[in-house]
């Protein structure tokens, strides 16, 4: 398995313009959440269990297994990050009119639109083209950057 630097290194490559990383910024984060809402508005079989105990969460458990496993302090970030998005999640499917669902499809269109416009202009191809993992790797890539993790050994 690569480790946290080889990722971030490799998928660096194909977001070098400054344009594609704002849209990244933006988007990454948003089909994350889109992500957890999707998941969020599949039935989950077992009745009278906490709204908390659906899809959503329990697959964000390896996901946070591999965030854990690449870097400790980029785990704890992302369980963060994960959490917070589960919050809103819940808070949305409690206090809005649409849907989490039809929210959830909404955003993620519009963000992967927009990503693929990041790329247009970058030039280059989404790296999950070449490795589907990358798609666990965008999130960390946004996490590292911001904590300057990017640049050291995680």
């Amino acid at each position: 398995m690569k480790n946290l630097q080889q990722w971030l290194s490799e998928y660096g490559e194909s977001h070098q313009n400054s344009t594609n990383k704002v849209i990244h910024y933006l988007c990454v984060p948003a089909i994350f959440m889109t992500v957890v809402g999707l998941l969020w508005a599949i039935p989950f079989p077992v009745e009278n269990v906490s709204p908390m105990v659906n899809w959503a969460t329990l697959l964000l458990i390896p996901a946070m297994l591999f965030y854990i496993k690449l870097s400790v302090f980029l785990g704890l970030g992302m369980i963060i990050f994960s959490t917070l998005t589960v919050l809103f999640v819940h808070w949305w499917s409690l206090n809005m009119d649409m849907s989490v669902l039809m929210m959830s499809i909404i955003v993620f269109v519009a963000a992967w639109v927009l990503q693929f416009v990041g790329h247009k202009i970058e030039g280059k191809k989404p790296s999950f083209f070449k490795d589907v993992q990358f798609l666990m790797i965008g999130p960390a890539w946004i996490f590292c950057h911001l904590f300057g993790l990017d640049k050291q050994e995680a």
